[in-house]
């Protein structure tokens, strides 16, 4: 079924279908609910900006630690930039054989495309990348100006590396050159040209977070502040992450145990 992207705001890939499939419901997440990642916000709506406008922008990878923002920096793009003609492709890494043949049927259309792609890493001997790398850069033919890459992960350089990989570096006159499997390795993340990096919270930004979510005053329970961040940091031990994801999930079981003592 092909999509109206007049009325359409992101299409999942399906690839037993072979077609995309719109999305019904759209997390209503927006920028100002995304805590402690100013900075990334702010290069983030940058390079999008420049996108929509129609200048060069640069693909782009957020990378680091889980439960710090990324996916939802997407999803807060696609609510933000809706009316400016923002429209968010989503495709699974094992579907990106795909990913030319959904780019070419978005090549001629007049909206934009982010092309996201979720937590997005390869393990030795896989090979999906290489049908990302002519997307982002290109082969014969120019990437189409209206589509642009984001793909979210763990990984700096997307692909696993091993020890045996440093087995081929080499110092020439000072200067480093890296071997064959290195250098193939870093070349799907260098296609990338903004890179945001998400890096776990101290305690001290984890509780500015707690503070930022009970902002309009402490839940009804708690009979100050410290009882609300000795709480949090019980909650964060058990989690072993301090979070912004981790913060959320603390505030609604935290508003639950008081409201079943209520």
């Amino acid at each position: 079924m092909s999509i109206d992207w007049a009325t359409t705001a992101a299409a999942i890939w399906r690839p037993k279908q072979a077609s995309l499939r719109a999305v019904k419901r759209i997390d209503t997440i927006g920028f100002d609910d995304l805590l402690g990642i100013d900075r990334q916000k702010a290069e983030f709506k940058e390079n999008l900006e420049l996108f929509l406008s129609g200048t060069s922008a640069n693909n782009i990878l957020l990378w680091g630690s889980r439960g710090t923002g990324k996916s939802s920096l997407v999803k807060a793009a696609l609510n933000h930039y809706l009316d400016k003609g923002l429209r968010v492709v989503e495709i699974d890494k094992d579907d990106l054989a795909d990913l030319p043949e959904i780019v070419d049927d978005l090549r001629e259309l007049s909206q934009r495309f982010l092309i996201f792609c979720d937590d997005l890493s390869f393990d030795e001997g896989e090979t999906a990348y290489k049908h990302l790398k002519s997307i982002l850069e290109g082969s014969i033919e120019l990437p189409p100006e209206n589509v642009l890459v984001c793909a979210t992960s763990n990984r700096r350089h997307l692909i696993s590396e091993q020890r045996t990989d440093n087995e081929g570096i080499e110092i020439v006159e000072g200067e480093l050159h890296y071997g064959d499997r290195v250098e193939e390795k870093l070349s799907l993340s260098d296609r990338f040209g903004l890179w945001l990096s998400f890096y776990p919270n101290s305690q001290t930004q984890y509780l500015a977070i707690i503070d930022e979510l009970f902002k309009t005053s402490i839940c009804a329970g708690a009979t100050n502040r410290e009882q609300l961040h000795m709480a949090a940091k019980r909650f964060a031990m058990t989690r072993a992450s301090r979070s912004g994801r981790t913060a959320k999930q603390f505030r609604i079981q935290y508003q639950q145990e008081i409201a079943d003592k209520t």
